[in-house]
């Protein structure tokens, strides 16, 4: 029989004995067993901190999210496999994508942070705190990767998504992780952690799979480790209590039951679309995942006037409902996740029915497509609970599958207090079309759930729904709902670092953060600092210009230019009683004025002005006052490039204007340039240094890679040519439509062509015939046609010429083709 292994120390492990039996909830089949006896988890935590964790905090922000990135499209090509393990966990189609690429799309969404942080390892947090008034004496926050390794243990509903929320999240921070799925569907994780390790993407050390119990797992942890659990309330709290837990002060996220609550506005009555959404919604939230979601909806708040007509909508809504054999495409429920979770659901739904009646559903009676009894199924479940403040079952006991309870209210307060009752939840939703109804709700309610939905028919296409935590939004909640907080974009990443108050000299702490500070000390420079590129930028680099005095031509053109006449600058009669003494200057246009002090005339490495994001105008300028401005480099950004330009990064610009009768400070402002990045990878190609690579070339001379003879090369390259000067134009883009626009714009950036790369009308592992009959014709022609091409361009610079892989090019576009072509061919050959 098959073992579920382990990924620990660096390599699948197998543990002791013959462990626990995993069995496939559809059919009762057992899958192989689980076991962790005889790992040594001390050991295991420590090879994280150090194999996985020394790597992880070296790499920058920029680093590791294109990590999660890479690793997020490398699942997403084998996300097949996956649907096929998870149909056994009895999860339909429409199930698994919420745990399979719902957990991709978690890489996906952290790694975007990337844009986010800083283009180093640790992070810096706010504004910065001037502690004297000097200046000379100041602080700041950063916030550098734990020491530690972050240990999640999940619960069995999502065995992807519960484990990919969590580690894209501290992977994100520079941690590595222990990752302990639900012994129950562990194989699901242990199959998707196959990849991930055999990707090659993940630093070793970076991800450890422990898919048994985790024994003395908690024993170990020390006061740099991060712990998370997701499960039930009684475990979590014992795991809390857990003497390394409080004796090392770990940081502790608990995410356990949660009662969640929807309701329904008074104003959404039959005929509405708003109480239709509610019925739809319900529905949904008790099917999907057959209510096995931390998130799903399991107490419904209805007006009483509408009580019935919730019931017998949902009845009629859930009896569409099919069950049976998830891998059926006719099946719109699965099973639950084990026999033993049946009779766990069974219990609580009796204990629920104590007080309350069970009007649709029943426990003997279950009608299974391609499916039987083997299997782990169960019937939806609706509780119709008519004194809800009387009975309180109904608001502490949670019964995790397709159950759910209506409940009715009189007004929205006894709505509200009826939701609050759960004593926290992750998630609450109101379904009305009133914004004064829902604002009430939000605000009472709030204290007691981690997110709200307001749902009605304005974002009812574009809503994700009232059971789908977002990447980019806080999940978690309070009390019962174990009172954590996860993901949350930038927050959640905060979860996994050491916040850092640091205090020193302006000077030194723009050392330190990367970030100019206020009244630190210039860097000079020798030349203009738009003249650098974005790798040669440094925060600090500075440039004083020449002085500029505003006249009173100045101020009124540029009120005729604008027709900005306030007064201020057009009426100096009216200055009595105001704060301007003579005719003032546009803040706008000491701004502009600026940027004609400082601004660099030639073309360079800045690309663009990209914005400007703050501005303050501290005293007027007026007519005849002389302003001078002080230019540095407050901040870089670093950025992706996707369209037709160069790889470049953001620079952030101080500017600082002064009077320069005084050298007092007048505004100040922070503009973005987008600079490019140098181009290092590539040897341009003059006619000098190709006419040098291929007189290198010879009858003898050959590949590191491929398959092609020098005079083939020759060939294939004047081929290429011969379309890049119009000569061979008779052919059809062979890239598709869909991706082609993205293929022609990675021209710009400075990626090398993948080795093996073949043109589409080459014969697959076959030489072409060749052309010509000796090599020395081959390099002649070679020649002919380069020369071609230039004269063309030359004589035709606004052509637009077609080309197989790229499409429509221009004469730049033409070259930096040529330029990677060759740089490709020629490094093949040893000739660079």
């Amino acid at each position: 029989m098959d073992k579920i292994q382990n990924y620990v120390l660096g390599k699948w492990t197998s543990g002791q004995g013959e462990g626990v039996p995993l069995i496939n909830s559809v059919n009762g089949e057992i899958i192989g067993n689980v076991s962790t006896e005889g790992l040594n988890f001390a050991e295991i935590l420590h090879y994280g901190r150090t194999k996985g964790g020394e790597k992880l905090r070296k790499m920058t922000f920029q680093e590791r999210g294109n990590m999660l990135k890479s690793l997020a499209l490398y699942l997403s090509k084998r996300k097949e496999q996956f649907y096929e393990i998870s149909y056994k966990t009895g999860a339909t189609r429409v199930d698994s994508w919420i745990d399979i690429e719902g957990g991709f799309g978690n890489l996906f969404a952290n790694a975007s942070l990337r844009k986010l942080f800083p283009n180093q390892s640790y992070h810096v947090e706010g504004d910065p705190i001037d502690l004297s008034r000097g200046g000379r004496f100041m602080a700041h926050h950063i916030l550098v990767p734990k020491k530690g390794v972050a240990v999640h243990i999940n619960a069995f509903n999502f065995p992807v998504w519960g484990m990919l929320e969590k580690c894209a999240v501290n992977w994100m921070a520079g941690m590595p992780a222990i990752v302990k799925p639900a012994t129950s569907t562990s194989y699901l994780t242990e199959a998707v952690v196959r990849e991930i390790i055999a990707s090659n993407i993940l630093p070793e050390g970076a991800l450890q799979l422990i898919c048994g119990s985790a024994h003395n797992l908690i024993d170990g942890v020390e006061s740099q480790d991060v712990v998370t659990f997701t499960g039930s309330a009684a475990t979590g709290r014992m795991l809390k209590a857990h003497t390394s837990i409080i004796n090392e002060a770990v940081p502790f996220n608990m995410e356990a039951d949660s009662l969640n609550a929807s309701i329904l506005g008074e104003d959404a009555v039959p005929g509405t679309p708003e109480f239709d959404l509610f019925i739809s919604q319900a529905r949904s939230e008790m099917t999907v995942k057959a209510g096995q979601k931390c998130t799903a909806i399991r107490r419904m708040i209805v007006p009483e006037k509408l009580l019935d007509d919730v019931q017998n909508a949902l009845g009629k809504a859930l009896d569409k409902v099919s069950i049976g054999n998830p891998e059926l495409k006719e099946v719109r429920m699965g099973s639950l996740v084990s026999k033993s979770q049946v009779e766990e659901v069974k219990n609580r739904v009796s204990e629920i029915a104590k007080t309350a009646s069970i009007v649709y559903g029943n426990f003997d009676t279950l009608e299974l497509i391609g499916a039987d009894a083997k299997g782990a199924f169960i019937s939806p479940m609706l509780l119709r609970e008519e004194k809800p403040f009387e009975n309180l079952t109904v608001h502490e006991t949670e019964a995790f599958g397709p159950v759910s309870t209506i409940m009715p209210y009189k007004n929205l307060d006894e709505a509200i207090e009826l939701a609050q009752m759960g004593k926290g939840s992750l998630v609450s939703s109101i379904v009305t079309n009133s914004d004064e109804i829902a604002k009430e709700y939000v605000v009472n309610a709030a204290s007691h759930h981690g997110r709200i939905l307001v749902l009605n028919r304005e974002n009812a296409k574009q809503s994700t729904g009232h059971g789908s935590p977002l990447p980019l939004l806080v999940h978690g909640g309070p009390g019962r709902a174990g009172g954590g907080e996860e993901m949350g974009g930038v927050r959640g990443i905060k979860h996994y670092m050491q916040r850092c108050a640091i205090q020193g000299s302006p000077t030194t702490l723009t050392e330190i953060t990367g970030i100019y500070q206020p009244n630190s000390a210039y860097k000079e420079i020798t030349q203009h600092p738009f003249q650098y590129h974005w790798e040669d930028i440094q925060p600090g680099m500075s440039l004083r210009t020449h002085n500029r005095t505003v006249t009173d031509t100045d101020i009124i053109n540029f009120a005729n230019l604008t027709w900005d006449h306030f007064y201020a600058h057009t009426d100096i009669t009216s200055l009595d009683g105001s704060i301007f003494k003579k005719r003032t200057a546009h803040g706008y246009f000491i701004l502009a004025a600026a940027a004609g002090l400082f601004v660099y005339p030639n073309k360079g490495p800045v690309a663009a002005n990209y914005g400007l994001e703050e501005c303050r105008f501290l005293r007027p300028i007026y007519h005849n006052d002389t302003v001078y401005v002080r230019l540095t480099c407050k901040q870089k950004v670093d950025r992706d490039v996707a369209s037709a330009e160069h790889p470049s990064g953001i620079v952030k610009w101080f500017v600082e204007v002064f009077d320069a009768n005084n050298d007092e400070l007048v505004a100040v402002a922070t503009i973005l340039t987008m600079v490019q990045k140098k181009q290092e990878v590539f040897v341009e190609m003059t006619d000098k240094k190709v006419a040098e690579c291929i007189n290198k070339l010879t009858e003898n001379s050959k590949p590191s890679w491929g398959i092609l003879t020098p005079q083939h090369l020759l060939e294939h390259l004047e081929q290429g040519y011969k379309i890049m000067s119009g000569e061979i134009q008779d052919f059809e883009i062979a890239t598709p439509e869909k991706i082609l626009e993205k293929v022609h714009n990675s021209l710009y950036n400075y990626d090398k062509f993948p080795k093996g790369t073949k043109f589409p009308t080459m014969k697959k592992d076959e030489l072409e015939d060749l052309i010509h009959p000796d090599f020395e014709t081959a390099k002649t022609k070679f020649f002919e046609a380069r020369e071609q091409y230039k004269t063309f361009f030359k004589e035709n610079p606004e052509a637009i010429l077609k080309n197989m892989v790229f499409g429509e090019l221009n004469k730049y576009e033409s070259y930096l083709l040529e330029r990677k072509h060759l740089n490709h061919h020629f490094e093949q050959f040893g000739l660079l």
